[in-house]
């Protein structure tokens, strides 16, 4: 299995809609920065429903040993930046990003990128999901945010048109 780095969003999201052990399923350990840590424990703090990653045995919380790295990305969040410097120190890890501008930085890095919808299309690929739709309705009414044409070409690839 390829090692996960993850931002807050898709555990957010996988969480909300109740599908956050997808994750352990496919990538196994799945890796957080402290600023993910963080973000999901103000979170957790303003009331929102959200996991405690210090509960689940197949995530860990580590800093980015490449901090310097983390001004090069200025208009990143502090969890974009970190799941980014996370990912230049593990060569072939894969990031779990949803943010555009991350995953074109990811990209521009030449490290591997995939996000929530990623995730799902993965899942039902290997059998584990019945259907792709009810999950992007649950998402949108979570306030995923979601083009009409993003999830025309997702249905599309899961076979749902």
């Amino acid at each position: 299995m390829p090692e996960a780095v993850s931002n807050t969003s898709p555990i957010q999201y996988l969480y909300q809609a109740g599908l956050l052990e997808l994750l352990p399923l496919l990538y196994g350990t799945i890796v957080i920065p402290e600023a993910v840590a963080r973000e999901l424990a103000e979170g957790r703090a303003a009331g929102v429903a959200l996991p405690d990653p210090t509960t689940l045995s197949w995530m860990s919380i580590e800093r980015p040993a490449e901090i310097e790295l983390l001004r090069i990305v200025a208009d990143l969040g502090p969890g974009e930046r970190e799941v980014l410097a996370l990912g230049l120190g593990r060569p072939g890890c894969l990031l779990i990003l949803d943010d555009a501008l991350a995953r074109r930085q990811a990209q521009h890095w030449n490290l591997r990128v995939t996000g929530t919808l990623g995730v799902l299309l993965k899942v039902k690929a290997l059998g584990r999901l019945a259907a792709v739709r009810p999950v992007l309705d649950k998402l949108e009414a979570l306030r995923f945010r979601l083009d009409p044409a993003t999830r025309a070409a997702v249905l599309k690839l899961a076979g749902e048109v």
